[in-house]
């Protein structure tokens, strides 16, 4: 794993354009040791060729496969511009990862700066970081971004006799996690939860949390609070803000009282609901399901990854993604940070699932264009 220090970022940089921005990085990996002078023009190249822009304000410009040659150490050169740096087509970038790397273990360092980049809110704290310190914790996943919510954390049809019963079971499996502690469940069972209408619920501590999480339970008793029926509660553990987004896709649902559609998904519905992803399934609902190798020699870097997710787009359908040598975790195909942070190297099986009208063209149009190779011939 990437270990970062004070010695690989930079602060209070500034470009006027990104080829400049680029320029400025390639000569701080140069002076680094970890690749030759050339270095420069793959850089350079590689970005004429696609953007190397992620989204979120972060760039990670790189090299071609033709001057990996240049590379005599993997490494990175992390550049910080509070006053952002247009790399084009309407983006902005605050950070840009200078990355050096002599085979595919570049993989890794993208597959671990995407999963932490990724994260809403990033943005701004990356634009706002006024240390090394504050950067590192930031890219080393050490700053809580996003409230835990797995599969762990959703407990369907509990025999619940009343809501101090679906309270416990919560706070048990928020407890479970590690981040809240006993007090934290005892705390949550005496709280007087909030009705969100049709049988939804809401319910909140920060007694003992040193985690930010969520919980789901529902039942499918005859249960009631007050006279009015129970059928799930969402229950927070909160000492931070990292439950923001989580919080605006509840209002979105009690805004379009869509309280019963949230009530009637299966678990994995349920946490692709909240979180944009899921678990790869064995099928499609619409049956609509495609695996194909990557014969990329050096994976899904960012431009075949680019080429992929830029195929992806082309349709209107639900894509999602899994490798299926890494961890099966689903994911937007239409999203090039995630897909990146797949981690895809060569010989590896990608599983699509697609749910739309256009479902078949769009597994179609992508298997075409991983056999054609993405862009790489």
């Amino acid at each position: 794993m990437l270990q970062l220090n004070s010695n690989n970022i930079k602060l209070n940089q500034s470009s006027n354009d990104k080829l400049s921005a680029i320029t400025l990085i390639a000569s701080d990996l140069t002076e680094k040791g970890f690749v030759e002078n050339g270095y420069v023009d793959g850089m350079l190249d590689r970005e004429d060729q696609n953007s190397t822009f992620l989204g979120n304000g972060i760039a990670i410009p790189h090299g071609t496969t033709d001057t990996r040659d240049l590379v005599k150490e993997t490494g990175v050169a992390v550049h910080h511009f509070p006053n952002g740096v247009d790399w084009g087509d309407g983006n902005t970038a605050y950070i840009a990862i200078g990355i050096a790397a002599k085979s595919d273990e570049h993989l890794g360092i993208l597959k671990q700066l995407t999963k932490v980049l990724s994260a809403d809110g990033v943005e701004q704290k990356l634009k706002q970081a006024k240390s090394t310190n504050e950067i590192i914790a930031l890219l080393n996943g050490d700053v809580q971004l996003e409230a835990d919510f797995d599969a762990s954390l959703i407990q369907l049809n509990f025999p619940a006799s009343d809501m101090v019963q679906m309270a416990a079971v919560a706070g048990g499996l928020l407890k479970n996690t590690g981040g809240a502690g006993t007090e934290f469940v005892a705390d949550l069972v005496t709280k007087s939860p909030t009705h969100l209408g049709k049988g939804l619920w809401l319910v909140s501590s920060n007694k003992a949390v040193t985690r930010t999480g969520m919980a789901f339970v529902s039942t499918n008793n005859q249960c009631e609070l007050d006279g009015t029926p129970v059928h799930a509660l969402i229950a927070f553990a909160a000492c931070n803000n990292a439950h923001q987004s989580m919080l605006n896709t509840i209002t979105e649902v009690v805004f379009k009282q869509e309280q019963k559609n949230l009530l009637s998904l299966s678990s994995e519905q349920v946490l692709g609901f909240f979180t944009g992803e899921g678990v790869a399934s064995a099928d499609a609902s619409d049956g609509n399901v495609a695996q194909f190798k990557i014969k990329n020699a050096h994976g899904l870097h960012a431009r075949p990854g680019a080429m992929l997710v830029a195929e992806a787009k082309k349709f209107e359908c639900t894509i999602k993604v899994s490798n299926l040598n890494g961890d099966g975790q689903a994911v937007n195909a239409k999203s090039l940070m995630k897909v990146i942070a797949l981690g895809v190297k060569h010989g590896h099986e990608l599983k699509f699932s697609a749910e739309g009208p256009d479902a078949p063209q769009a597994l179609k149009a992508i298997g075409s264009a991983i056999a054609s190779g993405l862009g790489e011939g």
